[in-house]
């Protein structure tokens, strides 16, 4: 299968080239910085493509090429949730992108989406709950959902949106939890400042999510909307402590120092049975 992958040296965007070229899939990798992707593993077995999307103007398939699907993973200015970027710049960008590709002839796509879209809802979240995003990403994201999802009725193709929670693993952002928590752990910080830690969330290493995506790559009768998550519901305490125990070590928490996020609920994770029962069925 051929797939155009945007976002390509993005956090997830290299875990999943890296799991479609382990599935022997050919891969025309697009990101706006050459030397970024020079420095990846797997720079040599793909075709790669210097873009900046949001200037690319038509003629999309003359310039990224033939493909079975598009794979659109490219969102500049995370993790800043509450930019207003993301609606005044990056969701005009995305829809003319996308739908650009749609009128040229690309009839698949496969689009990542974010648990913000279900907004302050607490608890188990389904991707058959109303929508309700209060961020300006989640609303960005919620509202190119819809877009695309009407575009359908203009000019059918197929979409998968996939709607990410929380994830870790190599490549993520040095300012996230768990990359502060091992640089503190590397230079043998004797205490480490967070928040008070109950808050409760649903964590995924990167490159299970990858092999997800991957997966509904794989089997384009799998439509919709699917919730990219563990369903386990996790403390942040409980996540940091677990990761302190895994590298074998030793550090004292200084919980309450930071303030819980205003931007999301206190208590949600995700529910996966769609997701299972697809998996199931393979």
């Amino acid at each position: 299968m051929q797939v155009i992958v945007t976002g390509a040296t993005g956090f997830v965007g290299r875990h999943v080239v890296t799991a479609l070229l382990a599935r022997q899939h050919l891969v025309t990798a697009v990101a706006r910085n050459l030397d970024t992707a020079r420095q990846l593993p797997w720079f040599e077995q793909v075709k790669f493509i210097t873009s900046d999307l949001g200037k690319l103007h038509g003629g999309v398939r003359d310039q990224l090429g033939e493909a079975d699907l598009i794979v659109h993973l490219a969102w500049p200015g995370l993790p800043n949730y509450r930019g207003l970027f993301h609606f005044e710049k990056n969701l005009p960008e995305a829809y003319s992108f996308l739908s650009a590709a749609i009128q040229e002839g690309y009839s698949r796509l496969l689009v990542v989406g974010t648990c913000f879209e279900y907004g302050r809802q607490q608890g188990c979240l389904s991707e058959n709950l109303n929508t309700n995003p209060d961020n300006p990403y989640g609303l960005s994201k919620d509202t190119l959902r819809k877009f695309l999802e009407l575009l359908q009725y203009e000019r059918p193709f197929k979409l998968q949106w996939c709607r990410l929670f929380y994830m870790f693993g190599a490549g993520q952002n040095p300012k996230s939890l768990l990359a502060q928590l091992d640089t503190a752990l590397e230079r043998g910080d004797d205490s480490f400042p967070m928040s008070g830690g109950e808050q409760i969330r649903d964590f995924l290493p990167v490159t299970e999510i990858a092999r997800r995506i991957v997966q509904l790559i794989e089997h384009p009768e799998a439509e919709g909307v699917f919730n990219i998550c563990s369903g386990q519901p996790i403390s942040i305490r409980k996540l940091v402590e677990n990761r302190v125990r895994e590298v074998g070590g030793q550090i004292k928490l200084q919980l309450g120092v930071y303030p819980y996020p205003d931007y999301e609920p206190f208590a949600f994770w995700g529910d996966t049975s769609k997701y299972s029962n697809f998996e199931n069925q393979l």
